[in-house]
């Protein structure tokens, strides 16, 4: 969506969850500076893996979630072709496969 994006809770910490939870990352809560030139097309896109901060517990359909520290974002995607992504920045990830560039909120890796 355009100011959101919907997400499911697969794992807190490393435990894996038994249930199905459904999370919401807002535009404000993308990252920490520019809010206002967040897009969320070039940030997250289906089926992207997701570090991200559980900042309440939202409302009835879904906890909101935050990537806005450096640390959390993308930490696994594919790409358009199919490739593997590959971090190259804070915004940019490549695939493997064809070395395109897709635009994402990428987690710092430690």
């Amino acid at each position: 969506m355009a100011r959101m994006a919907s997400a499911d809770i697969m794992c807190v910490d490393s435990k894996a969850v038994k249930e199905k939870f459904t999370g919401m990352i807002r535009q404000q809560d993308v990252r920490a500076t520019e809010i206002d030139k967040v897009y969320m097309y070039q940030s997250y896109r289906p089926g992207d893996i997701v570090r991200a901060l559980v900042l309440s517990l939202g409302d009835a359909r879904a906890y909101y979630l935050s990537t806005a520290k450096n640390e959390l974002g993308v930490v696994s995607a594919q790409s358009i072709a199919g490739g593997t992504l590959v971090p190259t920045s804070w915004t940019e990830m490549q695939c493997e496969l064809t070395g395109q560039i897709e635009q994402r909120k990428v987690a710092k890796v430690e």
